[in-house]
């Protein structure tokens, strides 16, 4: 089987990958089992110099993989580089605190000495998405890979040239051979590989449809899955809030990536007394977006990774339009390319509040108080965060306890941070990644009972 990459912007293919025979595949499998058994024995001095020599690749390295980056699925290159430069952070943040994370931790019993030990559990599977193809890799692999794992990726098709490109980080930092192993393979492949006895858990980042099914496949054979899913994020300006501040934030909040991102914000639940001054200064900043090749610094919006997803959007966007909502800016559509679009007015019943909207779309919606912007913020099947506008940051900060996601931002766009936990609720998906609850993921938490 052929597996290409093509261009978004101009449509040229740039690539071609060979799917692994079964064989092929067999071995690597082997391989990553029999590598944990003296890979688990390296000191954790060890582990994390390498993790620290891997951020060193990323930032000696970075135009070429934000080339690649931009190359397969259409980012412009400012934000490419960015992205690299992000997986450079994770690795120094892992490499700096793991050895406080892994430490064992001391409870007091009736025991002479009890403890809890921090062990490695063997070969973690991660199916990962386009949208950032280095950067959803790499909040997974820092972790996984310092404490002692192995890894296994199985890249989107449409980027495995960013996929050959990670692996060679791992091999250029000097990690022995099979600790981290890319996959070219089809989605079907997905039940033989968490099926292995090699492999102990799997984390994806993905679609609903594609959570649910490796989620399915992963208690079948009783191993642990993590899942960060879709999601449909609020983006509240209150009453009091900063409208230039918030317009600015929202700007980035929704178009980054072509908005083509889980946690961009996707419903903005206004205020009436602010609707019209934050619609008139967002629509204006939308339309001065510079689209254009995206390899150029100054290119702020790119295409969408394939055709297929910028049909989707633009049908969700006529859906929106035939139901009731208005066109504020934008709505044209151009093979991989669609404008960025704002619509105005749009009300629960719509498509561009229930669904999850992929690409640089902007759903608008009013609210006549507080209370209603969050029940309208709640009125989703997603979980992931919400953004609140406003000047009283210590009633910001009493309204969480309003939201179910997993992230409440306040005066900001939401965003992962090496340093903070990241996850959602609900149809979101489950578990956390990043910071130390994120490396505890994949760790045997092992009692240890001394009596004397």
């Amino acid at each position: 089987m052929k597996f290409y990459s093509v261009n978004p912007y101009n449509g040229k293919q740039i690539g071609e990958y060979t799917a692994l025979t079964a064989d092929e595949l067999d071995a690597k499998l082997d391989r990553s089992a029999e590598v944990f058994q003296s890979w688990r024995k390296e000191p954790l001095s060890h582990r994390t110099k390498l993790i620290k020599k891997a951020g060193r690749v990323l930032r000696d390295n970075v135009e070429e993989y934000a080339q690649m980056i931009t190359a397969e699925m259409g980012k412009p290159i400012s934000e490419s580089r960015a992205e690299v430069n992000k997986c450079a952070w994770v690795c120094d943040y892992y490499a700096e605190n793991s050895e406080a994370f892994l430490s064992p931790e001391e409870v007091k019993t009736d025991a002479q000495q009890s403890f809890v030990r921090h062990d490695p559990i063997g070969t973690v599977f991660a199916i990962m998405p386009w949208n950032f193809p280095f950067w959803q890799v790499f909040r997974f692999a820092a972790p996984t890979l310092t404490s002692g794992n192995t890894g296994l990726l199985k890249h989107a098709p449409n980027v495995f040239g960013c996929a050959e490109m990670i692996e060679d980080v791992f091999t250029k930092a000097g990690y022995p051979e099979g600790v981290f192993q890319n996959l070219i393979i089809h989605h079907d492949e997905t039940e033989k590989i968490i099926a292995h006895d090699a492999v102990q858990a799997v984390t994806l980042t993905g679609s609903e449809m594609a959570g649910s099914a490796v989620a399915q496949i992963a208690g079948k054979y009783i191993k642990k899955s993590l899942l960060e899913l879709g999601g449909n994020n609020s983006f509240i300006v209150l009453e009091d809030a900063d409208i230039d501040q918030a317009v600015k934030t929202a700007v980035s909040a929704r178009m980054l990536n072509c908005g083509q991102s889980c946690i961009a914000a996707k419903r903005f639940i206004l205020l009436e007394s602010v609707y019209d001054e934050f619609v008139e200064k967002f629509t204006k900043a939308v339309s001065e977006l510079k689209a254009g090749d995206t390899t150029e610094d100054s290119t702020q919006v790119g295409p969408l990774a394939r055709e297929d997803l910028a049909n989707q959007l633009h049908l969700q966007v006529k859906t929106s339009l035939e139901e009731g909502a208005t066109l504020l800016v934008g709505g044209k559509q151009d093979k991989c390319f669609h404008e960025p679009t704002i619509l105005g007015n749009v009300t629960p019943e719509m498509t561009a509040f229930k669904e999850e909207t992929f690409g640089p779309l902007a759903a608008i919606i009013k609210a006549k108080d507080v209370d209603e912007a969050f029940a309208l913020s709640e009125r989703s099947k997603f979980g992931l965060g919400v953004s609140v506008f406003t000047r009283d940051t210590a009633k910001a900060i009493e309204y969480a306890e309003r939201v179910s996601d997993g992230a409440f931002f306040v005066n900001e766009l939401v965003k992962s941070d090496p340093r903070l936990p990241f996850g959602g609720s609900k149809r979101s998906g489950y578990g956390r990644e990043l910071a130390k609850e994120g490396m505890m993921e994949f760790i045997n938490k092992k009692v240890v009972y001394v009596k004397g």
